[in-house]
């Protein structure tokens, strides 16, 4: 039987979340995705791509549930019941949990709920120690009951990257999407990433449309370049009876 331990105490180190932020017409603005404006069918629909986009980073139709979109479109579920759901979700647990370090997963999740990055290793470790004992229900749920999550996201908002553009730089932060792959080096190495796939079979000969000369085509130029007055003299002697030492200038001592 697994007992739950209190969170460890950490020292909070990422700045960029934790600052209020002072922008004006911002691309993350349109990012924050809340059921607030979400009652028409469109809207729906909109919030549910949202969710899966930002847990899963894409989701096939295998991995999508019916059941709770319907939940969710009918007002039984808030999309913090339908964000939990995903993460709990078997498609979760066989694509992300089983592949993965409980170090990794700790990252992901809080980068996907919290929507910003650990603070160091010390919170890894604290986190760690709640995957350890409470599963991955257990961390979930501590993320989405903490005052944190509530504050920045609520009952009813897609979790999304908070303040991703610094304003004291030109580029942000990196996308979490790009920066957790779904699979972890270990089991890339295993599966042979990266690796170059085919859809269809390779051309064995170019096309005929690649073997038409276009301008700027070397071999076009060759007999222009050999008419001139410098290509036509003796080619056999060359330049080795040319004294290149006599035809430096050079300043004697005595001037």
């Amino acid at each position: 039987m697994r007992v739950a331990i209190p969170l460890l105490n950490y020292a909070p180190t990422t700045q960029n979340a934790r600052v209020n932020p002072i922008r004006v017409g911002s691309d993350e603005d349109p990012r924050a995705t809340s059921m607030v404006v979400g009652m028409d069918r469109d809207n729906v629909k909109t919030i549910i791509e949202s969710a899966y986009r930002q847990i899963f980073f894409h989701a096939f139709q295998v991995d999508r549930d019916p059941f709770l979109e319907s939940q969710l479109r009918s007002g039984q579920l808030t999309v913090r019941d339908f964000i939990r759901a995903l993460c709990l979700s078997e498609t979760f647990t066989r694509s992300f949990y089983n592949l993965n370090s409980n170090y990794r997963v700790v990252r992901h999740l809080v980068e996907k709920l919290l929507g910003r990055k650990t603070h160091g290793k010390s919170e890894e470790i604290a986190w760690a120690a709640v995957l350890m004992t409470g599963g991955v229900q257990g961390m979930v749920d501590a993320i989405l009951e903490s005052q944190e999550y509530l504050e920045a996201f609520g009952f009813d908002t897609v979790p999304y990257q908070r303040n991703r553009v610094v304003g004291s730089r030109e580029l942000g932060e990196t996308p979490f999407n790009i920066t957790t792959p779904r699979y972890d080096a270990y089991y890339r190495g295993i599966l042979g990433f990266p690796q170059i796939l085919y859809s269809g079979t390779a051309p064995r000969q170019l096309p005929p449309r690649a073997k038409q000369r276009r301008g700027g085509y070397p071999q076009d130029y060759m007999d222009w370049v050999r008419s001139m007055p410098a290509m036509r003299g003796n080619s056999a002697s060359g330049g080795a009876d040319i004294d290149y030492l006599a035809k430096v200038p050079y300043r004697s001592l005595g001037r």
